[in-house]
């Protein structure tokens, strides 16, 4: 799986780029720049993982992973309702970007989206997703060394039961380094089932004494009964 609010002078977090065709808002673009070193990063994990772990790549006329009822969609965003975040951030941002591609070994489809709490208002929340269907390949061993990365870059990770084979959450809280009363938020959930491998992540910031802090167990309640709807509707989607 590849992989996320104003302009900060130490970076930022996100998981995937938009596209290079419409301009996300003007204060996520330094933040955009972390997705593609760690898609990079990701990629050469993946790239490892086939080499060296026996039985990954499944043989000629071996299984492949098992899909069940899940299908590609042409456009994520409007597939993924979204119905727990549009009620936290009910304002849009831009214009969602989306793209869906085909290949025997792969189908991948994406959603980026920005929201707002009210359309006058100047912070907004960032919306990743991306669900793949690996056809040839089986995706456990990337998927728990994604995992292990989140941890190793000071993520808090949990485990999340009954949702798909495998699924955790992880939590960052990120502060500036020029000004230690920012406070970078990301919470993302993954999921591996079967053959097809998901994951939803929200990006938000504030200042203390300034602003005030999106609340925890909201944002992780709305990962979970967002991406439950996703998945259910994609296991119903037409061929």
């Amino acid at each position: 799986m590849t992989h996320q609010v104003p302009t900060r002078t130490d970076g930022g977090r996100t998981h995937a780029p938009p596209s290079p065709y419409r301009r996300p808002p003007r204060r996520s673009r330094r933040h955009l720049l972390w997705g593609a070193a760690s898609a990079a990063l990701t990629s050469a994990i993946w790239v490892a993982a086939v080499l060296t772990v026996p039985g990954l790549v499944a043989p000629p006329g071996g299984r492949a992973p098992d899909l069940g009822s899940y299908r590609v969609v042409e456009d994520l965003c409007t597939t993924a309702k979204l119905n727990r975040f549009s009620q936290l951030y009910p304002a849009q941002s831009g214009t969602p970007y989306h793209y869906s591609t085909r290949h025997a070994a792969l189908d991948d489809m994406y959603c980026s989206k920005y929201l707002k709490k009210s359309a006058g208002d100047t912070e907004y929340s960032s919306l990743y997703m991306q669900a793949q269907l690996h056809r040839k390949v089986d995706p456990r061993a990337e998927f728990e060394a994604q995992q292990a990365g989140l941890r190793q870059r000071r993520y808090q990770v949990t485990e999340v039961p009954e949702l798909g084979e495998q699924a955790y959450l992880g939590y960052l809280d990120d502060r500036s380094s020029s000004d230690r009363s920012w406070h970078y938020l990301t919470q993302v959930l993954y999921v591996r089932d079967g053959g097809l491998t998901y994951y939803l992540s929200w990006s938000g910031s504030y200042q203390e004494g300034k602003g005030v802090e999106p609340d925890r167990e909201t944002i992780r309640q709305a990962l979970l009964m967002d991406s439950r709807d996703l998945l259910h509707a994609l296991g119903q989607s037409a061929a």
